[in-house]
């Protein structure tokens, strides 16, 4: 779809590519917001040109030129988070889903429709997305490896190689360089929604595809559901013929709130995670924790688990809220065993690092001082044993 926007690769700081990519054109059309375009269908008194149109997009899923044609084939607002998230990610394109899972889910039925079924997957995911490949619910046949095991579980039929980093809910890091190498030719899938492109962008390492639940950091607010995946033009062709067909689509409200959200995308992460690191030190110092899992690049999520009850943890938080998801202004704090990783079999959640007495805390922006009496009174009476902390949280 030619939305008119300057797409020509320029040396520009993270910090200003938030603000202005996918927005370029509007100062010469007169705007400052961007506009959001809820129509459905756009009129054309030349349907031999659409059809042209149509059929041009069926061979190769390329975004129309000229006007749009149809609102599961694309839409001008989604474009343009589109474009922006391409540009922070530092790949050719980007494609938008109504979700996360549609997201993972257009990237499987992209390769199985080529006949390469076969996934290789590292735990721990997100567990919708483990419970999508252990399931089979797309045809799909998983064989679960270490990030060691790679090459050696490729096969023939191998078309994708999926991995989380930092890991849902360990936040567990894999060297994403070494894994791209042992890949080979098979696409390597990397989720980088907990990391966001402001901490690591993938593509750079090696990855073909980068994955976001855009409903967490991306729009940073708690009122977006959206999912979208990074990669080069090729491949985001097949992934908008299988989105028209499928009709996973983003809303274009989504899209403009997306937009929105980048533009504060690495000032939300940075001050989440410095809250975040600040939590963790004391989290590992503190004697009713047993242990704290914190990643080496940072970030804005924290897993600690206890010595004492979580679920008491959870029903104790009072300016924390409890509930899934993350990536939100404010905290959140959620017991995957029972949520988020309760559709995990309970012995390969248990293989993966997600202790039954793992909590895993979303940090947004309050104070931290706020934050730590919130999370001080919730833990309880404190115990004697001392904390034990992982390496990734001494700094």
């Amino acid at each position: 779809m030619d939305n008119g926007m300057d797409t020509r690769r320029t040396t520009r700081a993270l910090a200003t590519e938030a603000v202005h990519a996918g927005r370029d054109d509007l100062a010469g059309l007169g705007l400052h917001a961007p506009p959001i375009d809820l129509s459905t269908t756009y009129p054309s008194y030349d349907s031999r040109a659409e059809a042209a149109r149509i059929d041009a997009f069926a061979t190769t899923g390329a975004e129309p030129d000229g006007p749009p044609v149809y609102g599961r084939l694309g839409n001008p607002t989604v474009a343009r988070f589109e474009t922006a998230l391409a540009r922070l990610e530092g790949t050719e394109s980007a494609v938008a889903f109504a979700s996360g899972m549609a997201a993972l889910s257009a990237i499987l039925l992209v390769r199985g429709s080529m006949g390469l079924r076969h996934v290789i997957a590292v735990r721990p995911l997100y567990g919708c997305s483990d419970h999508l490949l252990t399931a089979g619910l797309l045809g799909s046949e998983v064989t679960w490896t270490d990030p060691a095991g790679v090459a050696d579980a490729l096969r023939p039929d191998t078309g994708l190689v999926l991995v989380e980093s930092p890991a849902n809910p360990t936040l567990a890091e894999i060297d994403l360089r070494a894994v791209a190498h042992a890949c080979g030719s098979v696409p390597l899938l990397v989720d980088n929604t907990f990391a966001t492109p402001v901490l690591q962008r993938p593509a750079e390492q090696g990855a073909r595809l980068v994955l976001h639940s855009a409903t967490k950091y991306l729009g940073g607010h708690g009122d977006v559901l959206a999912g979208v995946v990074a990669c080069d033009e090729e491949f985001a062709g097949k992934l908008r013929q299988v989105r028209f067909a499928t009709g996973g689509v983003l809303h274009p409200l989504a899209g403009y709130l997306l937009l929105r959200g980048l533009s504060t995308l690495p000032v939300r992460v940075r001050a989440a995670s410095a809250n975040a690191a600040g939590l963790a030190a004391r989290l590992a110092a503190d004697p009713r924790v047993s242990r704290v899992h914190y990643p080496s690049i940072g970030g804005a999520m924290v897993a600690f688990e206890v010595h004492g009850d979580p679920h008491a943890v959870i029903a104790g938080v009072r300016l924390i809220t409890p509930a899934v998801s993350l990536g939100s202004v404010d905290s959140l704090i959620q017991h995957p065993a029972s949520i988020s990783h309760r559709i995990v079999d309970a012995d390969d959640r248990r293989d993966a690092g997600v202790s039954d007495r793992l909590l895993r805390l979303s940090v947004g922006l309050e104070d931290i001082e706020d934050l730590w009496t919130d999370l001080d009174q919730a833990l309880g009476t404190p115990a004697r044993r001392p904390a034990r902390t992982e390496a990734a949280a001494r700094g």
